[in-house]
């Protein structure tokens, strides 16, 4: 396996809350977190460089899970990196998908508050992409803690590309969890919902033709291939060199 895929894992794997193995996107297909046409809308979107923030409010909602799965889907010219406090101040002058493991202001290792926050935010200025998770069960919610609590600017905020939300159900074990609602900004505008599992509404944005491809492709590997994330990333890394 080639070097970059597996450091690429290594730094998905400095999220693991869980001790067991981190969960890929066809797990989340397995689980029904998502579905294919849902899977390439996202694939479609963050493999041309969106960044994204995940969001629910109970702990335990999978929301750093969620997060790891879609990292996969990171360009493979792009390097992930630990948002840690030094890193964002720090930045680079090449770009990289700068992981922020939480929106937090808890003393644990890539929370960001406050400043920090605010300079993880504005790398989006220097091109480089982000990937975060939050408490928040909403865009109203995100926005809140985002920009009124931590005092990040309304076009950092509209930069990421996909805001993507949580919802949890059921009784331990049947406990389930499925992405309710995605809103898409592109080029910095204001966002718009593009999919809302409670109204079965579903409208996506971007290129179509290269959607489609992300979704014949994950639909053979939700068929044939193994699970884990660094056989998955290993073969997205093939399918984008092939057709980007």
């Amino acid at each position: 396996m080639d070097d970059s895929i597996v450091r690429h894992c290594a730094e998905i794997d400095r999220c693991n809350q869980r001790g067991d193995r981190m969960l890929s996107v066809l797990d989340l297909l397995d689980a029904e977190t998502l579905d294919l046409d849902l899977a390439a809308y996202l694939m479609a979107r963050i493999s041309r460089g969106a960044s994204f923030m995940v969001g629910a409010n109970p702990g335990g909602a999978g929301k750093t899970t969620v997060m790891c799965a879609l990292l996969n889907f990171v360009p493979p010219e792009l390097s992930l990196l630990a948002a840690s406090a030094d890193a964002v101040r720090r930045g680079s002058a090449r770009p990289h998908c700068f992981v922020c493991h939480e929106i937090g202001s808890g003393p644990y290792f890539a929370y960001l508050w406050g400043k920090d926050l605010q300079a993880y935010c504005a790398l989006h200025d220097s091109g480089h992409m982000l990937a975060t998770n939050l408490h928040a069960d909403n865009i109203e919610e995100a926005y809140e803690q985002v920009c009124l609590d931590n005092g990040v600017p309304a076009a950092h905020f509209r930069a990421f590309g996909l805001l993507i939300f949580l919802e949890v159900g059921g009784v331990y074990p049947e406990r389930w969890r499925r992405i309710c609602r995605v809103h898409a900004s592109e080029g910095g505008q204001r966002h718009q919902v593009v999919f809302d599992r409670a109204e079965e509404r579903f409208t996506p944005d971007g290129d179509a033709v290269w959607r489609a491809a992300c979704r014949a492709f994950l639909e053979d590997q939700f068929k044939h291939g193994d699970r884990p994330i660094e056989a998955v990333r290993e073969r997205v890394v093939e399918f984008l060199q092939t057709h980007l």
